[in-house]
């Protein structure tokens, strides 16, 4: 499963993405990926969380999803599934 939000206001001049990945590690163990940053810029942040299990990752998802969009990211990109290797 995959999620990209943007948020972007000229007038803040704010140009930020967030995106987020479910899928396995190379030890098969479920994990939910999140990068963030300045659309366009390089340096952006990077961190894996591990709740232990699909359901848990999705369900994290989910819930950041939420309060991005509640601060006014909009949905920008959305997949399905996910890919067993990610990380």
């Amino acid at each position: 499963m995959f999620v990209r939000l943007e948020k972007i206001d000229p007038a803040k001049r704010q140009r930020r993405f967030y995106e987020m990945t479910v899928g396995r590690d190379l030890f098969g163990e479920w994990c939910l990926v999140r990068e963030w940053g300045r659309i366009g810029a390089a340096g952006g942040r990077r961190r894996v969380d591990r709740p232990g299990s699909r359901d848990a990752a999705e369900a994290a998802l989910g819930l950041l999803s939420g309060r991005k969009r509640r601060r006014g990211y909009r949905l920008s990109r959305a997949a399905p599934g996910g890919s067993e290797n990610n990380t």
